[in-house]
């Protein structure tokens, strides 16, 4: 089959099989946060226990993600994101059981939510460094055709969630996740891989050159920085949004679920202006008109006392979030070597997920503290003051990639 050039990654049949398995497993992803959203405020009435629960459900990415990156260059990947799906199926399955059960309470929660995390620090470094072997030259289209489908799966999953929540309760949401896992398994089960590189040297020298070289390379330091800014104090008002739909804009869950859809809206929306890319080029000025409407529209979120401009904002957001996350992550992975790509996207893990408890953490006790609009409205100008640092470095960061990459041509310079 000839694919058209926007999806030309499709070519490959491995990454069919993936991009297939991520379509069936994603909606119910997604059905799965918006209901444990829900679920903790229905039980607790409490915007610190809603921080709590992202800061658990992500804080073994900030204690492991480095390490499981090194792992990734280490290990065969297929076989590590194979036993961290099983592990995701399992915890979905127990959260399921006790809620439907009526017996669920908020440690049960919170002990899940750090079981899915574990599963979080070991995939996604894992799974990025895979797909980037599996589509080699395609590896730029690929990353947008992979975050398309994951924004996709956002802007449909957190809708039927709301429905889903409303109708038949959280706990059938949590077992219609566990089932969903099974397409992405069988993919890559049965789809064959590349070899990668062999690791050399021990343990703790094989993750120091990765620290190394992600340090003393200019521009991947400039975006990790400012990943980690935008992961920090923008990207933790996902843990707040329960508490937007009920106090400030007097809805419910079907409210909550369309506020989490029009973020997936903006960033399926970013995604595809992605795939419509050829290249790199442009790309490191992209990242930072990502981060600069990230923060633009956290900002805007947390001044609306209305529903219509809260979804575009969260639209706006969607846009900015998935412009700077997929832009990074298709430069980094195209810019280093091979065989240090795992480690990076250790590095990229652990910046991107793994900084956003510590935030969640903090706007859920900002928010009992000093309000609910002042914590959003404050994180996203932060944000927006580190994207305008970042604009005013690019010319230097062009001339580093340059030094970096003589083989492109001035035209084709990201």
């Amino acid at each position: 089959m000839d694919w058209p050039a926007p999806l030309r990654s499709l070519r490959n049949r491995s990454l069919r099989l993936f991009f297939a398995g991520q379509a069936v497993s994603l909606a119910g992803t997604w059905m799965q946060s918006v209901a444990q959203g829900w679920l903790v405020w229905r039980l607790t009435r409490s915007s610190e226990m809603l921080g709590l629960v992202g800061f658990l459900g992500q804080l073994p990415v900030s204690i492991f993600g480095v390490w499981a990156g090194s792992l990734a260059d280490r290990f065969p990947r297929r076989t590590v994101v194979l036993v961290t799906q099983a592990n995701a199926i399992v915890q979905a399955a127990l959260l399921a059981v006790v809620t439907l059960l009526g017996v669920v309470q908020p440690w049960h929660v919170l002990v899940l939510a750090a079981m899915l995390g574990m599963t979080y620090a070991f995939e996604i470094p894992a799974r990025q460094a895979l797909l980037g072997d599996v589509a080699g030259e395609d590896m730029p289209n690929a990353i947008a055709l992979n975050s398309s489908i994951v924004n996709g799966a956002r802007a449909v999953g957190p809708a039927l969630a709301g429905w889903a929540v409303a109708v038949l309760g959280e706990g059938w949401c949590f077992a219609l996740n566990a089932v969903s896992f099974a397409g992405t398994f069988y993919a890559l089960w049965v789809m064959p891989t590349p070899p990668q590189p062999p690791a050399v040297g021990g343990q703790r020298a094989h993750l120091a050159e990765g620290l190394r070289y992600a340090w003393r390379t200019p521009h991947v330091r400039a975006l990790l920085l400012l990943l980690a800014g935008s992961s920090l104090l923008a990207m933790p008002y996902v843990t707040l949004l329960p508490v937007v739909a009920a106090e400030v804009l007097h809805g419910g869950p079907a409210l909550f679920g369309w506020l989490q859809a029009l973020a997936g809206v903006g960033a399926f929306g970013g995604a595809v202006l992605l795939l419509l890319r050829r290249g790199l080029r442009g790309l490191v000025r992209r990242v930072g008109v990502g981060a600069s409407l990230l923060g633009a529209g956290v900002l805007v979120l947390g001044l609306s006392r209305s529903a219509p401009l809260s979804l575009l904002a969260l639209a706006v957001t969607g846009l900015g979030f998935i412009t700077q996350m997929a832009g990074t992550m298709t430069l980094l992975q195209a810019l280093c070597p091979k065989e240090l790509r795992g480690r990076v996207m250790g590095l990229f893990s652990t910046l991107f997920v793994g900084v956003t408890p510590f935030g969640a953490l903090a706007y859920g006790v900002a928010a009992h503290r000093v309000g609910l609009a002042a914590t959003l409205a404050s994180g996203g100008a932060a944000v927006l003051l580190a994207s305008g640092a970042y604009h005013l470095a690019l010319p230097r960061l062009r001339r580093h990639v340059a030094a970096a990459r003589p083989e492109l041509a001035p035209a084709d310079l990201p």
